[in-house]
């Protein structure tokens, strides 16, 4: 309901301005699908990268690799897959998620930790291809080193917070 309340509210507004809104409206649509057109070998080339390296098993073998560090931090090692997944690609990263809940539960300690680690980090590598492919930046500078720590931040405080609210 809210929805097409607000977009009557656009229009009436627009009108009201003497604005011709049905080509405002196609403009900003066309500007729209070729920002789309622009940006979409990145995002292609970007989840095709994700795909292979979850099929060839080589995230798995990076979660191996990194388990006793996250122990270190207060991870559960688990969810390895998922802090390595979700910088990359949101869709695999709540595929990750939806796997760990089923085998866990969503009341386990990995359920909870891999549910506040999907809602508090953000897909990084896609964030910055699709922004800076729309903006035509090409270099990023700081962008992502300063993206990944905040990542890992998120996720620290994810398995803090799930330890001092649930008491695991």
């Amino acid at each position: 309901m809210l929805v097409p309340l607000l977009l009557c509210a656009v229009a009436i507004w627009g009108s009201a301005r003497r604005v011709d809104v049905f080509e405002a409206l196609t403009t900003g649509a066309g500007e729209g699908l070729q920002i789309l057109l622009r940006i979409l070998p990145s995002l292609v080339a970007l989840l095709t990268a994700v795909y292979m390296l979850r099929a060839s098993g080589a995230l798995e073998a990076c979660a191996e690799l990194l388990a006793p560090l996250l122990r270190l931090l207060g991870i559960p090692p688990e969810t390895v897959g998922l802090l390595l997944v979700r910088p990359v690609s949101g869709s695999a990263a709540l595929g990750v998620g939806a796997e760990l809940i089923a085998s866990y539960g969503p009341d386990s300690t990995i359920g909870r930790t891999a549910a506040v680690m999907l809602g508090s980090t953000e897909t990084t590598f896609f964030t910055i291809a699709v922004y800076y492919g729309a903006a035509g930046v090409r270099r990023t500078r700081y962008t992502l080193p300063a993206a990944l720590c905040a990542d890992l931040a998120g996720f620290i405080a994810a398995a803090w917070a799930v330890r001092v609210c649930f008491g695991t």
